[in-house]
């Protein structure tokens, strides 16, 4: 095996927006790169992001990155590709990336050739495709109801590699992609230079998150060079190691099977892969096998539904917290039977939740330790703001001094805020997770070049 006639991708972190190192950067040009191309995004911080077109990171944040990234591309000539753009991928998310994106080429003086790729989908289109029986459910969802894509607010396809590619061949010196598979927007490069798909998926999904494969993963990026039966792996700091542990175990990141790995045109298959040290800080990688299958592109959807309306206290009496069990269910019975009271609407929808962070908020899981102090969250659910706060107000007397015992001195516990009700605004879910077949990984993929000369648009 030659690794000298390989295609060599930075990945300089796994998600834009953590913090991108000008020095790694330059490490990975130096070691040879072909490429820079890293994720944007991600489904981990809930619907919210995917139902509103809002980034997750700050502008400052995205801004700062794509600066660095964006002046080693001017300065090296070899591509930069980020992959779901704005946490989401949907298309306000997008553009708000390329307004970034334009607006650093105007201050630096730079003219790259963009290409965007939208990925969001019109209900009316996955309505027709459910209905050629092209749209199936993806665990835990059992069934398509084509009901809930008017439902949703937005719908995002996620990509392959194929778009990137055309975009590059087309002569792009940026990519900016809507939803994609975190995977793809690395393969992307070695795929079009004729390396296995094999070794480019496995390679895409081990650096996805940049340094997370490695001993130190806070300690920069990585470079992963794909070559003709095999990849490699190596950390852009010298400070840092990639080992076969550290490697190999990525494969469980995000990932429900250890050896399987499902993506747009097929299926990769880990289970014969070797892993081997080539030295203290390399490792390289063989034996995976890539089984080309129909192509398929995940459908995620969002929604906006009901708001809420939250309190916080803070309780340290050894009272209360011996019987903790006993006093949120008794709490919790009261609040709502004096919202039904006090509001007098028999059929009003809400829901009123107690959250004891301290002792089992996160788990949920009974347990019969007794804390020093926790903090109790208290959230009304509502069909509107004003409601959800009204509830939250009507609630404010108990919530704030309800004691153990009915017999008991009325305590007042600790409340950070004032006032002490904070409207959190709409809740969003996700409706969708689903998968669409298509006949053309470009099918559901919009392509639009600009010029860093046109004006920004936002």
């Amino acid at each position: 095996m030659n690794s000298s006639n390989t295609t060599n991708v930075l990945v300089p972190l796994g998600a834009l927006g953590a913090g991108v190192k000008a020095e790694d950067v330059s490490a990975g040009l130096a070691a040879g790169a072909h490429a820079i191309a890293c994720d944007a995004g991600s489904t981990d911080s809930g619907p919210a992001y995917l139902a509103t077109g809002r980034c997750k990171y700050s502008r400052a944040a995205i801004k700062s990155d794509l600066a660095i990234l964006m002046r080693a591309q001017h300065e090296s000539k070899v591509p930069l590709l980020i992959g779901s753009c704005g946490t989401s991928g949907n298309d306000d998310a997008l553009d708000w990336t390329r307004d970034i994106v334009l607006e650093i080429a105007v201050e630096q003086g730079f003219h790259p050739r963009i290409a965007l790729l939208y990925s969001e989908q019109q209900p009316a289109a996955i309505r027709l495709a459910a209905e050629q029986g092209r749209v199936a459910p993806l665990a835990p969802l059992t069934e398509v109801d084509p009901a809930v894509f008017e439902q949703c607010d937005r719908i995002v396809a996620l990509m392959g590699p194929e778009p990137y590619i055309a975009a590059l061949q087309a002569g792009a010196d940026i990519v900016l992609g809507g939803r994609t598979t975190d995977t793809a927007v690395l393969a992307a490069m070695p795929l079009m230079h004729g390396k296995p798909a094999s070794a480019a998926w496995h390679a895409g999904k081990i650096a996805e998150c940049g340094g997370l494969c490695s001993v130190m993963p806070r300690e920069g990026g990585v470079i992963m060079r794909v070559g003709d039966g095999f990849f490699e792996i190596e950390p852009l700091r010298a400070t840092n190691r990639c080992t076969p542990y550290t490697v190999s175990a990525h494969m469980l990141y995000e990932n429900s099977d250890p050896f399987l790995l499902h993506e747009p045109g097929g299926v990769l298959d880990v289970s014969q892969a070797r892993y081997e040290a080539l030295n203290e800080r390399c490792v390289r990688v063989t034996g995976s096998h890539f089984e080309p299958g129909p192509y398929t592109m995940k459908l995620e959807g969002a929604a906006s539904g009901a708001y809420q309306t939250i309190m916080l206290i803070g309780i340290q009496d050894p009272k209360v917290l011996k019987e903790l069990p006993r006093f949120l269910e008794q709490m919790h019975q009261k609040l709502v039977a004096r919202v039904r009271d006090t509001l007098s609407d028999p059929g009003l929808a809400f829901d009123i939740s107690l959250r004891p962070y301290g002792w089992n908020a996160v788990s949920g899981v009974p347990t019969t330790t007794i804390p020093s102090e926790i903090g109790l969250l208290f959230i009304a659910t509502a069909p509107t703001q004003e409601l959800a706060t009204q509830i939250a107000k009507t609630c404010n007397p108990l919530f704030f001094h309800m004691p153990l015992n009915q017999e008991a001195e009325l305590p007042t516990y600790a409340f950070p805020f004032s006032p002490a009700e904070t409207e959190r605004g709409a809740v969003y879910e996700f409706k969708l997770n689903h998968r669409v077949t298509v006949q053309d990984p470009l099918e559901l993929v919009r392509t639009v070049f600009i010029h860093s000369k046109e004006p920004i648009h936002a």
